[in-house]
C-alpha cells in the first residue's frame, strides 16, 4: 500500500493495506483508550509526508478526532491564537530551538521517523515516543467500519469528513488516478496530505513515498516500482 524511501540515508520500508490498517488501528487505540480521547478531540500533525505520518493521519480519523496539518506556523497550529488542542505529533528533528513554541495540548508525541518504526533517541521532557506506544498496540481490533459520521468534522476547520472525501475523490479524478495504480510522490513537492496520501487511497491505488528524492534514479525507481502515475 505504501512503499517509503528515503535517498539520503537509503531506508526503504514496505507497508502491505494490512500492515497499514494494523499500524492505524494501534494509533486509533492509542489515542482513544491511551489517552482518553474522543469523538471531536483535535489533534495538530507537525509531521512530513511519511508512512508514520500516514498511520498517525488514519488513526485519527478513524478515532473521529479532528486534525490539523497545515504546517509549522500556518493557520491553525499558532501557539498563541490557533485552537485549543488535545494531542500534537511533531518531528523530532524539528523540536528543538522552537520547542517552547509548540502549540500547547494534554498529550504531546514525538517521532522519529526511524526506519521500521523504531524508537526516538532523545525524547524530549514532556514527551512519549510515538513509534513504541503504538507498535505495543499493533493487534488491536479497528474501530468499526462506518463508525465515523460523514458530517463530522475531519479537521479543525470544519471540513467534514464527507467534504474531505469528495476533495480527494475529485484529485484524484483530475489526475486520472484509478484503481490499481502505482503513484510516485516527490515528498518535498506535495506535503498535503489530502493529496499526496488521500487522494491515491480514494483511487484504489498505491503509494511510492520518496523523500530526499534523487533525481538520477528516478526512470530506474519508475520501473523497478512499476510507477503509473507521479506526484512531483
Amino acid at each position: 500500500m505504501i512503499t517509503f524511501y528515503d535517498d539520503a540515508t537509503g531506508e526503504q520500508t514496505r507497508l502491505t493495506a494490512a500492515e497499514l490498517g494494523a499500524w492505524a488501528a494501534a494509533t486509533a487505540d492509542l489515542l482513544t483508550t491511551g489517552c482518553g480521547l474522543r469523538r471531536g478531540s483535535r489533534a495538530g500533525v507537525l509531521l512530513p509526508p511519511h508512512w508514520q505520518t500516514a498511520a498517525v493521519l488514519l488513526g485519527a480519523w478513524a478515532a473521529g478526532i479532528e486534525v490539523s496539518f497545515r504546517g509549522w506556523g500556518a493557520a491553525g497550529l499558532s501557539p498563541d491564537t490557533g485552537p485549543t488542542l488535545d494531542v500534537t505529533f511533531v518531528e523530532r528533528r524539528r523540536v528543538g530551538s522552537w520547542l517552547e513554541d509548540v502549540p500547547p495540548a494534554g498529550h504531546r508525541f514525538v517521532l522519529g521517523l526511524a526506519p521500521d518504526g523504531g524508537p526516538t533517541p532523545d525524547v524530549p521532557p514532556d514527551y512519549r515516543d510515538f513509534a513504541p506506544a503504538a507498535r505495543a498496540r499493533l493487534g488491536v481490533p479497528p474501530p468499526p467500519p462506518g463508525g465515523v459520521e460523514a458530517g463530522a468534522a475531519a479537521t479543525v476547520d470544519g471540513t467534514t469528513f464527507g467534504e474531505y472525501g469528495a476533495a480527494a475523490a475529485g484529485i484524484a479524478a483530475a489526475r486520472g488516478f484509478g484503481a490499481g495504480d502505482r503513484i510516485l510522490v516527490d515528498t518535498a513537492a506535495c506535503e498535503e496530505p489530502l493529496i499526496w496520501l488521500m487522494a491515491p487511497l480514494t483511487a484504489g491505488a498505491s503509494i511510492v513515498l520518496c523523500a530526499n528524492l534523487d533525481r538520477s534514479r528516478l526512470d530506474a525507481r519508475i520501473a523497478a516500482e512499476g510507477v503509473t502515475g507521479m506526484l512531483c
